[in-house]
C-alpha cells in the first residue's frame, strides 16, 4: 500500500446520512464506521452493527471513541448500547428497521450514481392516507408518481406494489433504497417505462393472534407458519389495489401490474402474487426464497409453461453474493429449462443489506412492462 492509500484508508469522513451539522459518524474508504458519544458518566459504551459489538474507548473529554470491521458498501442500520441499554446515535438521521426507529450509516459504494440525487426530471414522492375495513384501522403507503405525472393528466401507467422486509415498515423503500432516484435516473436514461409504484406496509401478526415463537424455536419447514400472508393479502386485493386504481391514473388491468418485494416482502410476493396470477403479471422476489420447482410448486401453476406465461411475463429473483445465490441461480436454471420466462441477479460482495436490493430493483425495474 502506497503513503497515498494508506492515508486515504485512515482517513475519516461524515456519513452522508448525519444530521445537520453532526461530524461523526464517520466513514473511511475501507468502509470502516467510527463512531463519537459524548457520555461522561457512562461506564461503558458499544458500537452495534452488523450483528458484531466494538469496543468504544473514553477519552478525557468525556467522549467515547470507537471504529467497526469494514462494512460492505451501501446503507447499515446500527445503534449504541449505553451501560447496556441500546440507544440510537444523536449523529444520525433516523430509520425504521429491525422493529424500530434508529440510527443509519451510509458506507460509500463504487456504483452509487444508480441511485444519486441527479439533476434531471424528478417524480413525486406521495403519502397516501386511508382507512382499511379489514383492519379496523388508519393506514398508509406512499405512492410513486413518474416524472410528468402532474403535468399530462391523460397518461395512464402501470403499477408496481413494492414491499418492504421484516422489522421495517412503508418507509424503507424511498429512504433507505432510494427507489425513487433510482426510477428518477432510469426514465431519463430511457432504460425503464415510466409505471407508479406503491409501498405499503406488509406487517404481520401470528394467525389467531398468537405470540411469534422466538427465532431459536422456528423450525424449517414450520416458518412462516400457515396463513401467515393472508391478512396482508386481503387488504393488498380487496383494498389497496382497489384504491390506487380509483385515485391515480393507472392502467388498471393484470398486464399492467406487477409485485416485488425484498426478504419478507419477497416471500409475500411468492405468497399472494403467484397465488394470483390474474393480478399480477411480473413479479420480483429479492433475497426472499424462490418460486420453487417449475413442475409442483403453487398447485402446480409453472407446469404448463405456455399457458403460465401467458399471464406472467416476468419471474426476477436474486440474491447477495454473500447470501445463498445458489439457490437463486439453480432455480433460475429450473425455471429456464421448463420455458418459464426467468431472470436472475446476483448482487456483487453484498448480502442481506439494503444495497443487494438496490441493485436488485435497479435489475427488475428496466424489465417491467416492456413491449417485448
Amino acid at each position: 500500500m502506497s503513503a497515498v492509500q494508506a492515508d486515504e484508508a485512515t482517513t475519516f469522513k461524515p456519513s452522508t446520512l448525519n444530521q445537520a451539522g453532526r461530524e461523526y459518524p464517520q466513514v473511511n474508504s475501507e468502509g470502516r464506521v467510527k463512531a463519537r458519544l459524548v457520555a461522561p458518566e457512562a461506564k461503558g459504551v458499544l458500537l452495534d452493527i452488523g450483528g458484531v459489538r466494538y469496543p468504544m474507548t473514553k477519552g478525557e473529554d468525556g467522549a467515547w471513541v470507537g471504529e467497526s470491521d469494514p462494512q460492505d458498501e451501501g446503507f447499515h442500520y446500527y445503534q449504541l448500547v449505553v451501560d447496556g441499554a441500546q440507544v440510537p446515535d444523536p449523529g444520525t438521521l433516523f430509520f425504521y428497521g429491525a422493529g424500530r426507529w434508529g440510527s443509519g450509516v451510509e458506507v460509500p459504494a463504487k456504483d452509487e450514481e444508480f441511485y444519486a440525487m441527479k439533476n434531471v426530471p424528478h417524480g413525486t414522492l406521495h403519502e397516501h392516507q386511508y382507512y382499511s375495513p379489514s383492519n379496523d384501522a388508519m393506514r398508509r403507503c406512499f405512492v410513486y408518481t413518474p416524472p410528468g405525472y402532474e403535468n399530462d393528466t391523460d397518461t395512464r401507467y402501470p403499477v408496481l406494489y413494492l414491499q418492504h422486509g421484516g422489522g421495517e415498515d412503508e418507509t424503507g423503500w424511498s429512504r433507505q433504497g432510494h427507489v425513487n432516484l433510482i426510477m428518477d435516473n432510469l426514465i431519463a436514461e430511457g432504460k425503464a417505462r415510466p409505471f407508479i409504484i406503491v409501498m405499503d406496509n406488509g406487517s404481520w401478526a401470528m394467525p389467531g393472534g398468537a405470540g411469534r415463537p422466538p427465532r431459536g424455536e422456528r423450525r424449517p419447514g414450520q416458518w412462516p407458519p400457515a396463513g401467515w400472508a393472508d391478512g396482508f393479502k386481503r387488504t393488498l386485493l380487496d383494498e389497496i389495489i382497489p384504491m390506487i386504481d380509483a385515485s391515480y391514473r393507472t392502467k388498471g388491468d393484470q398486464p399492467n401490474r406487477a409485485m416485488a418485494g425484498l426478504s419478507m416482502g419477497g416471500m409475500q410476493t411468492n405468497a399472494i402474487a403467484m397465488e394470483n396470477l390474474d393480478v399480477f403479471s411480473h413479479i420480483g422476489i429479492f433475497s426472499g426464497g424462490t418460486v420453487g420447482d417449475p413442475a409442483t410448486a403453487h398447485d402446480g401453476a409453472m407446469a404448463d409453461a405456455d399457458a403460465f406465461n401467458e399471464k406472467v411475463k416476468l419471474v426476477f429473483q436474486s440474491s447477495g453474493s454473500k447470501e445463498r445465490p445458489e439457490a437463486v441461480e439453480a432455480n433460475h436454471e429450473q425455471l429456464k429449462a421448463a420455458g418459464i420466462h426467468s431472470v436472475a441477479y446476483v448482487s456483487p460482495d453484498t448480502a442481506h443489506e439494503w444495497q443487494t436490493w438496490r441493485r436488485s430493483f435497479h435489475q427488475f425495474a428496466q424489465h417491467l412492462f416492456q413491449d417485448k
